[in-house]
């Protein structure tokens, strides 16, 4: 018998076309899902839609049935459906609401009622499966973005729930972590007879591990079949999914456009977060900076950036940087994706700047209207208006779907010439699609 079941779901948030459109699925016990599809596809309504999200609070037209657990979600609360289903959403930032890790791990439980003496075991079990015990005592706003997604990924999995939702949940996690997190939801699906749905822009795991894939465009699903026929119709109809885009050789690079040395950085608690770290950007050049969750990527980007200052090294900086955020759709500030641009740009640029990234046609629409991929290279388009010379990236990849991986490292590689890039990233092969030399950082050198 199907513990969930989504029969004919059409819907659309308040003012917009349909996210979902005559959508049809089923969900067995212990079965895992890779949900695919491109950026605004509807895999994250549709996601919603199974946790009772939507219509409940997101309002807009609904029509259909969707069941969990045998509830119906038209007459069932979110709230009452905590204890069957539970999801990791995009945007890890948004679901956090205690300033201290192990609070945070221990929130749904107690919200479920769940015995005060069993609460915190269960919260240090959550850690320890996701490899975030040592976190227990830290702060969450002081978190990098790859520990914060461990930690929200904890939360959800203490509550042990039948249905288990997650969106995009290897997006900043290293490769070895994503690794270790579809294995877990294997573990889940066979062990505990979860029923799993992994929405992925980074397919390559979950078509390794899953049962079956729903590929969703349009707000439609297109296919719907067991792996190994999946996989079939990928390789035919949709490649940039299941092949790797080609690996970029590099070439000459020029003058040093920004020379860090020696750099020494710590936060407000003091620990240090880089000790000694050496970079060089030369114009022409695209590097990939890469390493563990927690290895400092994001601090050494924004003081390339001129964001941070070092507390020790040396910067040189010669010409303007630009700095694209890990969470970009936090600081859109305009009510007009093409006014979201030209504040760094005249019009005319842009325009060009949108249509580089694939959101030409989209100039009237509200930013916050966009998908998350769609935000990110809404995003990318507000720094290459700005035509810098040094151009940092922090996890560009963030919620892109494939095809839109392989267009966005061509964009990068044809403007590459006049500047120089620095990329932070998780994404392996998009890594060696863009870049001419990667370094990486030492887990044991930093922290954050």
């Amino acid at each position: 018998m199907a513990l969930a079941t989504v029969e004919r779901v059409t819907f659309a948030y308040p003012g917009e076309l349909p996210a979902l459109q005559d959508v049809s699925i089923w969900l067995e016990p212990g079965e895992l899902v890779a949900l695919l599809g491109p950026s605004g596809s509807g895999k994250s309504s549709l996601l919603r839609a199974l946790a009772g999200l939507v219509p409940h609070f997101h309002g807009g037209r609904f029509q259909g049935r969707v069941g969990v657990g045998g509830l119906d979600t038209r007459s069932t609360r979110p709230a009452e459906l905590a204890g069957t289903v539970a999801a990791l959403f995009q945007d890890p930032e948004d679901q956090v609401v205690m300033t201290r890790v192990a609070n945070e791990v221990a929130f749904g439980l107690e919200n479920l009622g769940v015995e005060p003496r069993r609460i915190w075991a269960r919260a240090e079990e959550a850690l320890e499966s996701v490899a975030a015990v040592h976190l227990a005592t830290r702060r969450t706003p002081e978190l990098s973005g790859g520990e914060l997604q461990r930690v929200c990924l904890a939360s959800t999995l203490a509550l042990e729930p039948r249905l288990l939702l997650l969106d995009e949940p290897t997006s900043q996690l290293d490769p070895t972590a994503a690794e270790e997190l579809v294995a877990l939801a294997l573990r889940l699906a066979r062990d505990r007879g979860t029923a799993v749905v992994l929405s992925e822009q980074r397919p390559a795991l979950p078509l390794e591990a899953c049962d079956r894939v729903v590929f969703m465009e349009g707000g439609r699903i297109v296919l719907g079949a067991v792996r190994t026929e999946a996989l079939a119709w990928l390789a035919e109809h949709r490649p940039a999914w299941v092949d790797p885009p080609a690996a970029h050789y590099p070439g000459a690079p020029g003058e040093p456009l920004c020379s860090l040395t020696g750099i020494g950085f710590a936060y407000a608690d003091g620990v240090p977060v880089l000790d000694g770290a050496d970079l060089e950007l030369r114009r022409g050049e695209t590097v990939a900076l890469v390493g563990p969750n927690g290895s400092g990527k994001t601090t050494l980007a924004k003081v390339a950036a001129g964001l941070l200052e070092p507390a020790a090294g040396t910067v040189v900086r010669r010409g303007r940087p630009a700095y694209l955020s890990q969470d970009p759709g936090r600081y859109l500030v305009k009510e007009r994706v093409l006014d979201e641009v030209a504040l760094a740009a005249d019009i005319p640029r842009a325009r060009r700047a949108l249509a580089a990234v694939g959101l030409g046609g989209r100039e009237e629409r509200h930013p916050r209207d966009l998908s998350s991929g769609e935000r990110e290279r809404l995003a990318l388009a507000c720094v290459l208006a700005v035509e810098p010379d040094v151009l940092v990236l922090d996890e560009p990849t963030r919620g892109v779907d494939p095809e839109r991986k392989r267009e966005l490292a061509s964009l990068l590689r044809a403007g590459a010439a006049g500047r120089a890039t620095l990329v932070v990233t998780h994404d392996v092969a998009f890594a060696a699609a863009v870049a001419d030399r990667t370094v990486s950082l030492a887990e044991e050198a930093v922290r954050v």
